[in-house]
């Protein structure tokens, strides 16, 4: 009894100690609950003094002491390097250079909504470089333009570099045997030996000679043809030996025959260095053409661009730009014998289309100058050489003395010599949106026969250039009524032969004017609305020209008794019937449109000079004392007969 008396206590006090836990736990809680809301209602949220730093750099670090070898001039150089203002053409900068737009700001935006925590604003300058591509040869493009014939070889050295990169390469050059491109052959030649030594494969025969292994195993080899009516290799076999290539091609002489097969070349080229692209160890095969014409053997395009295709022998070619919708541009020439006339001649000489066939109107001008008073550059080799250096992954390279990037010729010094005429250069990056189709014949035509404009511009082209439209005469004297109704008359006659061959240009060309909102390509765009702005703006001139004599003839009165010549001149009002006017608002139109859609172009260029000129006509009457001029000629006493040495006889060489 005694010991469960004593246990009885234990047990209650341990049940208490179990309850009192929890109720200590839970008024410890309670308690600090309480202090948490209290201190939370009497908070006040005050703004901060300064902005928390959200970042911090690292202290700027001591550069460590550099060599003398090292150091560089703090001071910017224009003069030397690949930035400088002489260093168009060398190599371009690798290492950035701030942008013209030198800082680009960033907006950090606050990371809470509580407090007063200002928004900070960074800056980090936008480093650019410059273009790597913008003097790289861009394989297959339409064409590409220099100065000289040095340019086009240095063109030509970075592609003959990638090739080698690739593979051991043979280049075989084909060089024209035309007397016009004697000078660039020379030129060529002069170049030969810093283009291989820039390669690092310069060679040159020593006391005896190069061993026959060792130059077979030359990374590069060079073969030298000529072409003219027929094609001679040069050189027995490909030769990495620089002095005999010079030798080679100095050895090239004229063609008297004035042929250029330049596609059958290049074919027989091809067949005989297909072993190195079949055999091992493999060669890689690039040809390159030399020719200042557009080539005589079109017959043979389609077969030249499908056998290098098939042997994958890309094409280059070193020619003259095709002029602007022309086929013939003129070149001249001075004998260099003085036995014989040194008067210069203009000769014609092949060297356009840029297309397949002509997409330009060829028209007389009532402003005096005749079509051929300005030859504009078309941005393109002439089509055919172009379409084979495109398709074969090549590139043309277009070589003109006077050549700037957009603008007037610069003939200033210059000797125009044996140089192509081209009066007016176009920026060949704006020119690149105007491709021509250079496609097989089948495939140009299926494409002209699927659209009305399209078909109706080659179609009116066709029918200019095979007939030339005579200029009018401006200036009528008026010495007795007889002779200016003669002279009234004869002008009515020109006037009467110039306006059906126009209304024809302007229905042939009307009849595709509904498929005109199809063409989705710009040069067919320009080209169709060049043409029908044309056309149209001559027959309103005609028309208008022919009314105004007819006017004349009716009798026509000076202002004043001393006025002894009518001349008729350019006018913004059209007063010759409402045809005549609707015709010339859908002239201005049309122009206005190539103005405004094609700038920098060709085809802007010659809309801007039509616009120019009024389409209108009237009568001005001036004095120009005629009659005391033909009785001074008539008083004029005979010139003595002079003893004139005979005359050097004149030689016309075949171009």
């Amino acid at each position: 009894m005694s010991e469960a008396y004593q246990d009885q206590p234990n047990a209650t006090a341990a049940a208490s100690g179990r309850f009192s836990e929890p109720l200590a736990w839970l008024s410890s809680l309670a308690m600090h609950a309480c202090a948490l809301i209290c201190l939370a209602v009497f908070t006040q949220i005050a703004p901060l003094d300064k902005a928390p730093l959200l970042f911090t750099s690292p202290p700027p670090e001591e550069p460590e002491p550099l060599d003398d070898a090292f150091r560089v001039s703090e001071e910017l150089s224009i003069d030397i390097g690949a930035l400088s203002d002489g260093g168009v053409g060398d190599a371009a900068a690798s290492a950035p250079l701030e942008a013209v737009v030198p800082e680009v700001a960033l907006d950090l935006q606050a990371l809470t909504e509580l407090g007063q925590i200002p928004t900070l604003e960074a800056s980090t300058p936008s480093l650019s470089s410059p273009d790597p591509n913008s003097n790289t040869l861009v394989i297959g493009v339409g064409a590409v333009g220099t100065t000289g014939s040095e340019g086009a070889i240095d063109w030509l050295t970075g592609a003959i570099l990638q090739s080698l990169e690739q593979s051991p390469t043979v280049v075989v050059w084909l060089f024209d045997r035309s007397e016009s491109l004697t000078a660039q052959r020379e030129e060529i030649v002069r170049r030969f030996d810093r283009v291989y030594e820039e390669l690092g494969v310069a060679a040159t025969r020593g006391a005896e000679g190069f061993d026959a292994a060792e130059e077979d195993e030359a990374p590069l080899l060079t073969s030298i043809v000529a072409f003219g009516e027929g094609v001679e290799f040069v050189t027995r076999k490909p030769t990495a030996d620089i002095e005999a290539i010079k030798e080679a091609v100095r050895s090239i002489e004229p063609d008297e025959s004035g042929a250029e097969n330049v596609f059958g070349a290049v074919l027989s080229a091809a067949e005989r260095h297909k072993r190195y692209r079949l055999q091992r160890p493999r060669r890689n095969v690039m040809l390159v053409v030399v020719t200042d014409e557009a080539g005589d053997d079109f017959a043979n395009i389609d077969r030249a661009v499908a056998y290098c295709r098939k042997m994958q022998m890309p094409v280059y070619a070193v020619g003259a730009p095709a002029p602007f919708g022309r086929r013939e541009t003129y070149v001249r020439y001075v004998d260099p014998d003085p036995k014989y006339d040194q008067t210069p001649q203009y000769l014609p000489v092949q060297q356009g289309p840029e297309t397949l066939f002509p997409e330009r109107l060829r028209l007389g001008s009532f402003a005096g100058d005749d079509y051929d008073g300005t030859i504009l550059d078309s941005g393109f080799g002439p089509y055919a050489l172009t379409r084979l250096t495109r398709e074969t992954n090549g590139s043309f390279i277009a070589v003109h003395p006077f050549r700037v990037d957009a603008g007037r010729a610069n003939r200033r010094g210059a000797d125009d010599t044996m140089v192509a005429r081209l009066d007016y250069f176009f920026d060949q990056r704006v020119m690149r949106r105007y491709l021509p189709d250079y496609v097989p014949t089948t495939e140009y035509q299926k494409r002209v026969s699927r659209n009305g404009a399209k078909r109706a511009l080659v179609e009116a082209s066709a029918m200019a250039w095979t007939e030339k439209l005579e200029n009018v005469r401006r200036d009528f004297p008026k010495l007795d009524e007889a002779q200016f109704a003669e002279d009234l008359s004869n002008a009515q006659r020109a006037a009467a032969i110039l306006e059906p061959k126009l209304a024809q240009l302007v229905t042939t060309l009307r009849r595709g004017e509904a498929d005109r909102p199809k063409i989705d390509d710009p040069r067919w765009q320009a080209g169709y609305d060049l043409a029908l702005g044309q056309a149209l703006a001559a027959k309103v001139r005609a028309e208008g020209y022919n009314a105004m004599l007819a006017l004349a003839k009716q009798g026509l009165s000076f202002t004043s008794e001393k006025k002894d010549t009518w001349v008729i001149r350019p006018a913004e009002e059209i007063s010759t019937g409402s045809l005549d006017q609707r015709e010339a608002e859908d002239a201005i139109r049309y122009l206005k449109r190539v103005v405004a859609e094609h700038e920098g172009t060709p085809w802007a260029f010659l809309a801007q000079r039509e616009l120019s000129t009024p389409l209108g006509w009237k009568w001005n009457d001036e004095f120009r004392n005629l009659a005391e001029r033909r009785q001074q000629e008539n008083n004029r006493p005979p010139r003595p007969e002079r003893p004139e040495p005979p005359p050097k006889p004149r030689r016309t060489p075949k171009l």
